[in-house]
């Protein structure tokens, strides 16, 4: 709710909110939260090893179907723990993102709060299509051509390292496809516009080859431009969303 809405009692009433009340109310959203996550994860784990089994498909289909290796006798036990967690937070996304919109609605005009499903449907897209572009485009690609590079000698990938590199790539992928979602609420609580999202269009490009090194598995130039291009276009389309809510928002302050 914005002070424009408020007159002075609840004005009054809304500066005597401590800071604890927020945290609290922060709590509560985590708690729901991390309590989705924790069923997905039980729901999850029952196929932990169907889970694993296609997350390995990148890397075995380019090592002729061989099996990855462990070293450790606990190692299966904890690559189905984490496959499970991942899959867990895949699945519990919209609840996660759900408990995201009610945090920051309060913050919201009337008019706004209108865009709650549409928040989270979308947001819950973005998370699933940026897993979607990293296993199904990005990760291939990266991997054909790190184990096409390494054709002189007998790969043995271990299964902890496998999984690391695919988690931190799918779940950056994922948070990274946020990207139009984060500059709406920029807009919408006047901290960026569409202007200064163009200004600034250089900076974002070197922060998004910045992030790119750091998903990419090896740093030649293709493969960066593979995770790069997704977040330039991301980035883009943040623009137009920009363009689109800060024109609404300022027609509506003028309205007040």
């Amino acid at each position: 709710m914005h002070t424009e809405d408020l007159d002075d009692n609840e004005l009054e009433s809304s500066a005597k909110m401590s800071f604890l009340d927020h945290l609290d109310e922060l709590r509560r959203r985590l708690i729901i939260s991390v309590s989705a996550v924790g069923i997905g994860f039980i729901a999850c784990f029952t196929f932990a090893e169907k889970i694993y089994d296609f997350l390995a498909v990148p890397i075995t289909k380019n090592l002729s179907g061989a099996k990855l290796v462990y070293t450790n006798p606990t190692d299966p036990f904890t690559i189905y723990m984490k496959v499970a967690l991942m899959a867990g937070v895949f699945l519990a996304s919209p609840v996660v993102l759900a408990q995201v919109w009610l945090f920051i609605s309060p913050g919201l005009y009337a008019r706004e709060k209108k865009y709650a499903l549409p928040f989270v449907f979308s947001t819950s897209i973005l998370f699933l299509s940026g897993g979607a572009f990293a296993y199904y485009i990005a990760l291939p690609m990266s991997l054909r051509f790190l184990i096409n590079l390494g054709s002189s000698f007998q790969p043995m990938v271990t299964i902890t390292e496998y999984l690391d590199l695919i988690l931190t790539v799918i779940l950056g992928c994922a948070l990274i496809f946020q990207i139009p979602v984060l500059i709406f609420f920029l807009t919408i609580f006047g901290i960026v516009n569409a202007r200064f999202l163009i200004r600034n269009l250089r900076y974002a490009i070197l922060i998004i080859f910045i992030l790119a090194a750091v998903l990419t598995p090896t740093s030649d130039i293709p493969n960066m431009l593979i995770f790069s291009t997704p977040m330039l276009l991301l980035y883009l389309v943040g623009i137009v969303v920009s363009w689109i809510f800060g024109r609404k928002r300022r027609k509506k302050k003028q309205d007040d």
